[in-house]
């Protein structure tokens, strides 16, 4: 298989559009044919925006949203090719060119992709396939309806005339797109493609070493740029050594970045999406210019964020619990009486770190500016927001600017921000020469958009028959900016077990922040379900209740509970705890040995509904080892590609126990502490378990797997340390010290 570029062949034809604007949020498709004029036997046809057929039968499709790993790339053309009725092994994917007005939104995040594309993809390529059935239908003067397909090829049936693909594609520059709201999606009985396991279409590059990451692009001339920041967020530069670090061999410029104005409040209204302030420096190769670097001898000025600290945080929640919080975000019944009145109530304060993305490619990009345009190549999950901030902080017109979408290696939300999209552009320009900007290890994790920390402080009351009746929690988080609460440190008023408890008070208080955040895959969700799933299996215990066995019964007996957008189906919930009880056993935890326990968590977050298990054993010097988890998902009736589904939810539970067993960003005199990974360690293959998977296929349409799997992996986890140890883990991380016999 060839991998050269064909997606010229799709930009610049003259083509004739007709844009048909269907599905949830506006989602745009771009049906366009080559015309007369070009038309000629010995090249690709495009039959529309995202569609390629070239003479041999060999079909290109452009996939629309940037792959960081979660396989987009892959599962998206595969419902076009599935509708178009072609051969997967007839496929080509290359990326689309960023380009909102045919594609709509080109994103990776919220495991989106998914709902979004679900049923507009497909109907791209039926589109595609019943254009090519009218052009076989007019050269065999009969109606559409007298052919059908079969991968690559029209039939017609009458008479069993064949006609490939390849052979058609030219004559569809005369064929009028039909209307895809009116064209016939297949029976999933029918399918070939979708619901298959399919491997990666990037994995032979990427084992080979091919050039697809951001990190490995390359423009004639090009130079190489390191951008030194404050340690403190959003410090400005008070003095540096320029001319030492020029004198550096191969160093080639070295210069002072004021920052822009709304660096530290952008649109969001929080400090870090912007380019902030700096010194780069720029040479002919990248250890030339961290040598350069290294003699800078910045100074830095002083800043507010310097007298912050996670130290002065945790005190902070502590007062603020201790008096009447900001803000009420729910009261349903009455919380205090119903504590006063209850057979016995619980009280308990759960806290969770900062966490870095520790995307395994450190942030990156190549930028060129020419001829008063720009053209940046930039492993971003949010290609279109870069691109505007492009625009606004170099003064440039949006439309001077392309930006073109390579793999990331690594994602997890931290790409959604385009920082270090606006530093290259910045440097590129100042340079005057194409620069590639590398962040070291310590800048990616020391200039992180961080999962924010938070604090829980529950209370909970029982009555007579072990039934939840009452739950309180004062929510302590982070504010910044003009926003109510920082970055992904916000929580839904909605947050389970909200409506399935009769007196419930969620209270939010909040503390200033000068420390970036942002999403970290599952935003939000991978910090709450510890601390309400925690607090819930509490809750069993002091009930001298089976936990899973109580949160089915608080679940109730209702298939859904609220109105959409927020409603709960809490029939999907019950079904999943079901299922993920059979598969592991649960009825014959009691056997386990001394030292091993498990431990049951569920969730609801990015449409998807999952419950797992944990199965855990810890030494008497506190080590936890975790042995297996058990996963129950419901994520509709169709999983699209079973081999990324399966990749998705192993990755997203082995993430979540790195997460809970080792780390943590610290603040300290407004900077983080941490700096690489000797200080902020991932999970080792050694550490890893086993994940078995369950998909319940059920009546609804499919929704994405990149992040629902995680957030129930981290309370399975605690609740089955305490199982193990009658030790119950408040705190994240887990530390040997918390667990020592």
């Amino acid at each position: 298989m060839t991998f050269h570029d064909q997606t010229s062949a799709v930009r610049g034809a003259n083509r004739r559009e007709i844009l048909t604007s269907v599905g949830a949020g506006g989602f745009t498709l771009a049906f366009s044919m080559a015309s007369r004029a070009e038309a000629q036997d010995d090249v690709a046809k495009p039959l529309n925006a995202y569609v390629t057929v070239a003479p041999n039968g060999q079909v290109t499709i452009l996939a629309k949203s940037p792959d960081v790993g979660q396989g987009v790339k892959t599962m998206l053309p595969m419902l076009i090719a599935e509708e178009l009725d072609v051969a997967w092994e007839d496929v080509r994917i290359e990326m689309a060119p960023n380009d909102p007005k045919t594609y709509g939104r080109q994103f990776a995040g919220g495991s989106m992709a998914t709902p979004m594309h679900w049923e507009d993809l497909r109907r791209v390529g039926a589109v595609a396939r019943a254009m090519l059935i009218q052009a076989a239908a007019t050269a065999w003067n009969c109606g559409p309806g007298d052919c059908t397909t079969v991968p690559g090829e029209v039939i017609h049936k009458p008479s069993g005339k064949k006609r490939t693909y390849g052979s058609l594609a030219m004559a569809c520059a005369n064929v009028t797109p039909p209307d895809p709201k009116t064209v016939a999606l297949k029976d999933a009985k029918d399918y070939r493609i979708v619901g298959k396991p399919v491997v990666q279409y990037d994995t032979a590059r990427i084992v080979t070493g091919q050039p697809l990451f951001g990190i490995d692009q390359r423009r004639p001339g090009m130079l190489y740029a390191t951008y030194v920041k404050a340690p403190v967020f959003g410090a400005k530069v008070a003095s540096a050594d320029l001319e030492a670090a020029k004198a550096v061999k191969g160093v080639k410029a070295a210069f002072i970045v004021a920052g822009a104005d709304d660096a530290f409040a952008p649109a969001g209204g929080h400090i870090g999406q912007g380019l902030m302030p700096g010194v780069a420096v720029v040479a002919d190769n990248w250890w030339a210019a961290k040598k350069g670097r290294d003699k800078l001898n910045v100074k830095w000025a002083e800043h507010p964020t310097g007298a912050q600290s996670s130290k002065g945080y945790a005190e902070q929640a502590a007062a603020l619990n201790a008096g009447k919080p900001l803000r009420n975000a729910r009261n349903d019944g009455d919380v205090d009486a119903a504590l006063k009145g209850a057979a016995k109530t619980v009280e308990a304060a759960y806290a969770y770190p900062f966490l870095s993305h520790a995307n395994l490619e450190p942030q990156n990009c190549t930028a060129e500016f020419k001829d008063g345009k720009l053209e940046v190549w930039a492993p971003t999950q949010f290609p279109e927001p870069g691109r505007q901030l492009c625009a606004k902080t170099l003064g440039m017109k949006p439309e001077d600017i392309t930006v073109n979408m390579v793999r990331g290696g690594g994602g997890f939300g931290r790409r959604l921000a385009n920082d270090y999209m606006v530093e290259a552009a910045w440097i590129a320009r100042e340079a005057k020469a194409p620069v590639k900007l590398v962040w070291t290890r310590e800048d990616d994790m020391q200039h992180d958009h961080y999962r924010p920390a938070g604090f829980h402080f529950f209370k909970g009351g029982l009555d007579a028959q072990g039934n939840l009746t009452a739950l309180q929690d004062h929510f302590v988080t982070f504010a910044s900016g003009t926003g109510p609460t920082a970055p992904s440190a916000g929580m839904s008023a909605a947050e389970f077990p909200a409506r399935f408890v009769p007196n419930l008070r969620y209270d939010v208080s909040t503390i200033p922040l000068g420390v970036p955040t942002g999403p970290l895959r599952a935003p939000g969700s991978n910090a709450l379900a510890f601390a309400f799933q925690s607090f819930i299996d509490e809750m069993a215990h002091a009930a001298g209740a089976d936990p899973l066995a109580f949160q089915i019964k608080l679940l109730g007996d209702k298939d859904v509970v609220g109105e959409a957008p927020a409603a709960y189906a809490a029939g999907r919930m019950r079904g999943v705890l079901k299922a993920v009880g059979e598969m592991s056993g649960w009825a014959n935890r009691g056997k386990l040995p001394k030292g091993e326990g498990m431990g049951v968590a569920c969730y609801y977050s990015h449409q998807g509904y999952f419950a797992e298990v944990a199965h855990v054993a810890v030494s008497a010097e506190g080590a936890v080892k975790a042995k297996k988890v058990w996963v129950a998902a419901d994520v509709g009736r169709q999983i699209i590609n079973p081999h990324g589904a399966l990749n998705q939810v192993q990755g997203s539970v082995l993430d979540g126990i790195s997460e809970a067993l080792h780390q943590q960003i610290t603040i300290a005199n407004g900077a983080a502490e941490q700096s690489n990974f000797t200080d902020y360690p991932l999970m080792r293959i050694s550490e890893a378990c086993p994940v078995e998977v369950k998909f319940l296929k059920t009546e609804f349409n499919p929704t994405g797997l990149g992040e629902p799997a995680l957030p129930p992996a981290i309370p399975a986890l605690t609740n089955a340390i305490f199982a193990a140890t009658g030790k119950r883990v408040r705190s994240l991380p887990i530390t040997p010290d918390m667990l020592k016999a």
